[in-house]
């Protein structure tokens, strides 16, 4: 029996693809050229990274499944998908408690002046204890805002709690089973944060919510910090908000483009911590997105409904 062809567009672990293996022809992309050979394939396996979009999709006439290995599909033309059959699966759940430690992580490292501490240290300019160096913010007694109130925001919101920090949040509608958090205004969400944590999809309403104006309505003291994707910020007016003492930090996961180019002034600012997308970069995580991933690709390979469907009114 004729195996399936399955595009993979990034080479990955074999233990992670192991259910694959024997159940279709693996080819692995051209880096440069991810959807080179999409015309040959029956199921794709794709990063959050690679672009997914209807002008590259029209030649695959085979094709029946695209599965991201990521919880956000932003980068998968699912309309094109599903106007045409095309089953699209995502990896939801398995990564709230990495993306949610990072976060966290960064709220940290933006409160205690971690970037500006470390460079200090690593470019000889720590001389000895320092009574007035390095002052950052406690974070008990704070009040933690978050946009987005998903499971990662929820996760976020218990940590902080721990913190013995007040926690606010601002969805479309209040949620439930966010016990002792408080549901505001986006304005009220702007003015009252110390620290704003930002958990929300990728969608026209939320693209550069946070702009110029929204940064002057946080404190001058407040601390932004994003791990949900790049283009929620106006990355021009961040930048220009943490030269002029609009915010006093921020604290990064995600960038608008990714990887954001090492010239960037982001880097050069001592108030902003950058990491490389790493919200869900442990082995657990990963190792469990691979399998959801996976499971995706074989059930649309066989006709069957995906466990994570993203577009599920094709079985309509």
């Amino acid at each position: 029996m004729t195996k399936p062809n399955v595009l993979l567009t990034h080479d990955m672990p074999k233990e992670w693809i192991a259910p694959l293996i024997d159940r279709a022809e693996l080819l692995i992309a051209d880096p440069q050229n991810v959807l080179e050979r999409i015309d040959e394939v029956e199921g794709i396996l794709s990063l959050l990274s690679d672009p997914i979009r209807a002008e590259r999709l029209e030649t695959a006439k085979k094709l029946k499944v695209v599965s991201n290995l990521a919880v956000g599909y932003d980068n998968i033309d699912v309309a094109w998908c599903t106007h045409h059959g095309i089953a699209v699966g995502n990896t939801p759940g398995v990564l709230t408690d990495s993306t949610a430690d990072i976060a966290f992580g960064l709220i940290i490292a933006a409160s205690r002046n971690f970037h500006e501490a470390s460079l200090d240290a690593e470019e000889g300019r720590w001389y000895g204890w320092s009574l007035t160096g390095w002052l950052g913010m406690e974070l008990s007694g704070k009040t933690l805002g978050i946009y987005g109130m998903g499971k990662i925001g929820k996760a976020v919101a218990r940590r902080a709690f721990g913190f013995g920090m007040k926690v606010i949040y601002h969805n479309r509608k209040p949620v439930e089973d966010v016990d002792n958090a408080v549901w505001v205004s986006f304005d009220d969400l702007l003015a009252q944060s110390d620290v704003l944590s930002l958990h929300c999809p990728l969608t026209a309403e939320t693209n550069a919510v946070i702009n110029a104006a929204a940064l002057k309505k946080m404190k001058p003291s407040a601390i932004l910090v994003n791990t949900a994707r790049g283009k929620v910020i106006d990355q021009n007016a961040l930048v220009a908000a943490l030269k002029d003492g609009t915010i006093a930090a921020a604290g990064l996961d995600v960038t608008d483009p990714e990887p954001l180019p090492k010239e960037h002034e982001l880097y050069r600012l001592k108030n902003c911590f950058v990491v490389p997308h790493i919200g869900t970069s442990t082995r657990e995580a990963r190792q469990k997105m691979a399998k959801i991933a996976c499971d995706n690709l074989i059930a649309g390979l066989n006709g069957e409904k995906l466990p994570f469907c993203v577009n599920p009114e094709i079985y309509e």
